[in-house]
Parts: C-alpha cells; structure tokens; sequence
C-alpha cells in the first residue's frame, strides 16, 4: 500500500512512518517542518519505499500530486502545543481549518480514504468525564485563544464528516489524548518532554496552575497501532474515536513520579496561568477518555504503563537507545 501522511517529520508522523515501513508498504510524507523536524525521519530518508516533500499542504499542485499516487492519507498536519496556540492564534486557526480544507477537497477528487488528526481539546470544559464520543463539547468565550485550537479541529471534523454524508469520501476522525513518546520536544508547551529535560538538567521542574489538573498520557508506539488498525478497517469510515490512555494522573505527580525515575534534585515549583500563558488563561480540569468504542472495532487498549512511557522518554533526552 501506498500511504501518505501530512506533517509526517512531527513526533506522531515520523513513529507512523516507521510502522508502515516496517510493514513493507511505501510511505511519503510532506512537512513544512514548522512544528516538525528533519531528524525525525533521518533515519528513513534512504530507504527505497520512503520519499519526503518539504512543503505546505497548502501547496495544492504538489499535494495534488502526492494524493494521486497513494491509497490512503494520514492528515496530521497542524498547529500543535498549548504554547505555540496561544502565541500564534492566526497561524493556528489558518493551518488547522483550510489545510484540512485542502487535504479534503484533493482526496475527494480520487475518492482516496482519509483519517484527520483532531483532538481531546474539542471537549473544551465539559464536565462529563470520561469523555464519549457523542458527548458535548463545551467550548470556551472567544476571548479566550485557547480555544480556537479547540474550535479549529472541531471544523475539521465537521468538515470531514461532511465530506462523508454528502460526497462519500471515505473519512475517519481520530480524537488523540496526550499522545508521548521519544522524538517529542517541549518546545511547544509539551509537559512530559519539559519536565524531563528540565529535571535531568537539574532544573526547576515548573508546573503550571495548582498541580491538581489531571491527563492521561498515552504511548505513540500503542497510539500508532490503533491508527493503522483504524484505517484497515472498513467499518471505521464516517465515526469519531477517541485514542489514548485511561491511566489518569495529576500534573504534581507527574512531576513528582519524572523526579523520582530520574534521580533528580531538581525543586518543584509552581508558575501561575496568567504568567505561563496570558492573563484568564482557563484550563481544562480533568482529561480522560472513554476508549471502549475504538476497542470494541479493532482491539485497542493501551500496553504501555505512565512509567513505562516516563522511561522511555528519558532514555530518548538522555541519549540511550
């Protein structure tokens, strides 16, 4: 099979085209390399079934192209990063909605099976935990920028939905959930990479808010799989999923459990909201999903602990395999 995969150089995408490779199906990738990295996929860029576009998926004759000569499409490209949204609401609204716009309307043209990357940030501050498929999502004031992250990738459903029910393109929309791993930086407000690094540096480790925020960190090797699973499968066409961990913990104990496994004397500190983001900056109290529908269409649960994951992470920042 011939699979492409927008923002394929990101944390998420370069671990996707490993998998596929190494199930022997050709892979090619387009990145702007604005939130993702060339290093991600150094390792793939000799390989004879793994070819790479450094462009936008705005670009529409060169992603025109690259949709005609694959089956299936991975739409991971986005603004990602609670930082990076909050800094740059332009940039994320633009790349979120009319990328999706782009990669959508192409794919139709050949009918190509289409799998869009949203979010657990759609569920916005909804209390129903843990969070269904078909509950509300409760979205923030505008003023807020937050949210616009939130209301970007809920188009982005809407629109590929859409696409679905009217056009028949065959779309699958995944709502991922803290995905960690190594290759992931802190660079954009990721919590476990920045913890890490600033614990192993010695560093204060700052959490953000009280501490007492919950999420649940799901492994990208665990994550990958379902993805794949879902795209194979023909009775994912026109659903939303939820993919992630179930395995809840406290942001003051992350921090505490990343000290601990690295053997660190670094402090525990606490930076307000306002001062970490902007000024009525809201947080989501509690993150968890309910994965019993991904489950009960391809097998999915999650294999690897929140320990398990914190090791892997460190490995990766400290440079052991």
């Amino acid at each position: 099979m011939r699979v492409l995969i927008t923002g394929g150089a990101g944390f998420i995408g370069s671990h996707l085209s490993d998998a596929y490779i190494d199930r022997g199906d050709e892979v090619f990738v387009i990145d702007d390399l604005s939130t993702g990295s060339i290093e991600n996929i150094a390792h793939l860029k000799s390989h004879p079934r793994f070819r790479y576009t450094i462009d936008s998926v705005t670009n529409q004759p060169v992603l025109a192209e690259l949709v005609d000569q694959c089956d299936v499409i991975f739409h991971l490209a986005a603004a990602v990063g609670v930082k990076l949204i909050v800094e740059s609401p332009v940039r994320t609204i633009e790349t979120n909605v009319h990328g999706t716009e782009v990669v959508l309307s192409l794919a139709n043209k050949k009918k190509k099976k289409v799998l869009i990357a949203s979010t657990s940030e759609v569920y916005g501050l909804s209390t129903e935990v843990p969070f269904r498929e078909d509950g509300s999502l409760v979205m923030g004031a505008t003023t807020k920028g937050r949210w616009s992250y939130a209301c970007s990738k809920a188009i982005d459903e809407f629109l590929a939905l859409a696409y679905w029910r009217e056009k028949k393109l065959p779309t699958i929309v995944v709502r991922l959930f803290n995905t960690v791993g190594p290759r992931q930086t802190g660079q954009y407000g990721m919590v476990i990479p920045t913890f890490v690094k600033q614990s192993l540096s010695g560093r204060q480790i700052t959490v953000y808010g009280d501490g007492r925020q919950s999420r649940c960190f799901g492994y990208v090797g665990d994550i990958i799989g379902a993805l794949i699973k879902l795209m194979d499968h023909p009775d994912s066409v026109g659903q939303v999923f939820n993919i992630g961990s179930n395995e809840e913990v406290t942001i003051l104990e992350l921090a505490k459990r990343v000290k601990e496994l690295t053997h660190s004397e670094s402090e525990i500190t606490f930076v307000p909201y306002d001062e970490a983001y902007e000024e009525g900056f809201e947080d989501m109290p509690r993150r968890v999903p309910d994965i019993a529908k991904v489950g009960a269409l391809v097998g999915f649960r999650p294999r690897m602990s929140l320990n398990g994951i914190l090791q892997s992470v460190i490995d990766f920042h400290s440079g052991r395999p």
